[in-house]
């Protein structure tokens, strides 16, 4: 939902998913690579708006967005590049490698998220954020891997085919 929100609200010509291999500011994934992808691969289906990347997951380590984005600015040098966060992680924009850096190579589309008031951006030179209010979903991925886990429903939340996928596959069962 906040992917077509921030497609829509913005304009985008393509949305890219790009599944971390390991997240700097985050505890561990908690499902193997190959896993999200294919979990994103049956979420966006055939949906000719959205694509999946592989670039940080096939990479490996730790996933820091600045190498990101230098990967896909050399692949479109001419396009405008934005990255989608959720409002909640606008003031933890500092803590980003090469936030400077980062911040004149992208423009940030801030998604809003229930229970978290917009912060105001930390004070980066370049810094540009768009806010994408859009639909507010009050489930965080920590809750509905924890809903999984307890076997209750998720299909209001989660793609079914990604449903399917997690089932197939036992994913989150057991991880509280």
């Amino acid at each position: 939902m906040a992917a077509q929100d921030a497609f829509e609200l913005m304009g985008l010509d393509r949305l890219v998913f790009v599944p971390a291999a390991q997240a700097p500011l985050k505890a561990g994934p908690r499902a193997p690579a190959a896993d999200r992808v294919a979990m994103l691969r049956a979420a966006v289906g055939g949906d000719a708006r959205f694509e999946v990347s592989e670039f940080e997951t096939a990479k490996g380590g730790v996933s820091y967005t600045i190498d990101t984005v230098r990967h896909f600015r050399r692949l479109h040098p001419a396009d405008g590049l934005f990255w989608v966060i959720g409002d909640d992680q606008v003031k933890r924009l500092g803590e980003w490698r090469e936030i400077g850096e980062l911040s004149k190579l992208v423009e940030f589309i801030a998604v809003g998220r229930p229970g978290h008031e917009s912060a105001a951006p930390p004070g980066i030179p370049d810094l540009r954020i768009h806010r994408c209010a859009g639909h507010m979903i009050e489930a965080s991925s920590t809750e509905l891997r924890g809903k999984i886990a307890r076997g209750l429903a998720t299909d209001s939340y989660i793609p079914v085919k990604t449903i399917i996928y997690i089932s197939e596959k036992g994913l989150y069962r057991g991880q509280g």
